[in-house]
């Protein structure tokens, strides 16, 4: 057991050090440039998604219009050729002010028990995701890659867990698996999403729209549960100080 952690320590000594750290020649300057590009649009994507919260909080547009209508807007832009550019933004911009609005009666609900919670979520997956695609920028090229089959049938699984609590009936308990499990999956497409987009981008698609929207959907997957995790424990801290009021 002691070798096996030495040889970890061992490995994780030489692939992760300065020298490291600062070498992105791996990464060409085009690469690096669709990176900023793509980044940048996801930021844009992401300021469209809370003004789709900020509508349903004041006008209650969230619900499965909104879903589907964010579904709708996601295969227009993928019907579209990448060369009309400017109609793709759009439709990443729209179906990401649908997927705010559908997420919003959750960031509602997260302001009406305790907003800094909602901040809390929010920072935190900020952090995971720019900690684990900078993992993925630094490790060698496609080292990540093979987790792609792991996580879909990770995926797979959270689909038929979702289908047999819907058919059967599911407990808290059941629903928090789902959660976790769903977290820790969407964290894992962080890092491979982005080695895919940099191994794409090697091989000439730099078609950067379509990218900042799997970037997105990775956000707001991982947003969602860490909110959804964030305030079922405040919930239960609030039952806690109830019990403890009640037995003073």
């Amino acid at each position: 057991m002691d070798s096996f952690f030495s040889l970890l320590d061992s490995q994780s000594r030489s692939s992760w050090n300065y020298n490291t750290l600062k070498n992105f020649r791996q990464i060409s300057p085009i690469v690096q440039t669709h990176l900023k590009r793509v980044y940048l649009t996801l930021c844009c994507a992401l300021i469209a998604s809370a003004f789709g919260a900020y509508l349903h909080i004041f006008w209650n547009i969230g619900g499965y219009l909104t879903t589907f209508a964010c579904f709708g807007a996601i295969i227009w832009l993928h019907s579209i050729p990448p060369y009309q550019e400017q109609k793709r933004v759009s439709l990443l911009m729209a179906s990401a002010v649908f997927e705010g609005a559908s997420v919003g009666p959750l960031v509602d609900l997260a302001i009406q028990i305790d907003p800094s919670v909602l901040v809390a979520a929010f920072v935190g997956t900020a952090l995971a995701f720019a900690c684990f695609s900078g993992a993925a920028m630094l490790a060698r090229r496609r080292e990540y890659l093979y987790l792609g089959g792991l996580l879909s049938s990770g995926v797979s699984m959270l689909l038929w867990l979702h289908f047999a609590s819907s058919i059967f009936g599911g407990s808290t308990a059941f629903f928090m698996i789902e959660i976790y499990l769903g977290l820790l999956v969407f964290v894992g497409y962080m890092v491979v999403d982005t080695q895919d987009i940099i191994e794409k981008a090697h091989l000439g698609d730099l078609d950067y729209v379509k990218h900042a929207l799997t970037l997105f959907t990775d956000f707001v997957a991982v947003f969602v549960r860490i909110l959804i995790i964030m305030l079922k424990n405040s919930a239960e801290k609030d039952e806690r100080r109830r019990k403890k009021k009640r037995n003073d």
